[in-house]
């Protein structure tokens, strides 16, 4: 069981930037594709980005290519999403997920994600 425990939201303007960070323990980081969902207020669950166990390859949702980073330090067992240029629309409650190790789904799927932190809420201003 791999426990999640995400950190870095807060209240930003628009433009502004802020850096999520998510520490697990428990399991073999190594092991787990790891990805960010996020949840605004009366919307289902959508996806936001992942990065393959090595940290080589990142994954990306339309509506936040090229203002949005993942990375991973498997060393510290983290990982990170750096958000750059937010938009109002970018509120929501962020959460990271550990991809269940063998699920042959997309990775863009809620239900491939067997294991989520608490959330940390993030609040872009006009």
């Amino acid at each position: 069981q791999v426990q999640l425990v995400e950190a870095g939201g807060g209240l930003v303007q628009a433009g502004g930037s802020l850096r999520l960070s998510c520490a697990a323990s428990g399991v073999t980081f190594s092991r787990y594709l790891m990805g960010w969902f996020r949840q605004a207020p009366g919307k289902e669950r959508e996806f936001a980005a992942a990065i393959s166990r090595s940290g080589t390859t990142p994954y990306y949702a339309d509506s936040v290519k090229g203002r949005f980073t993942i990375s991973r330090d498997n060393a510290k067992n983290t990982v990170y999403l750096q958000m750059i240029n937010l938009k109002p629309e970018d509120t929501a409650v962020y959460s990271c997920a550990a991809r269940d190790i063998g699920y042959s789904g997309s990775l863009y799927e809620v239900r491939g994600y067997g294991n989520w932190g608490q959330g940390t809420q993030v609040t872009v201003s006009s």
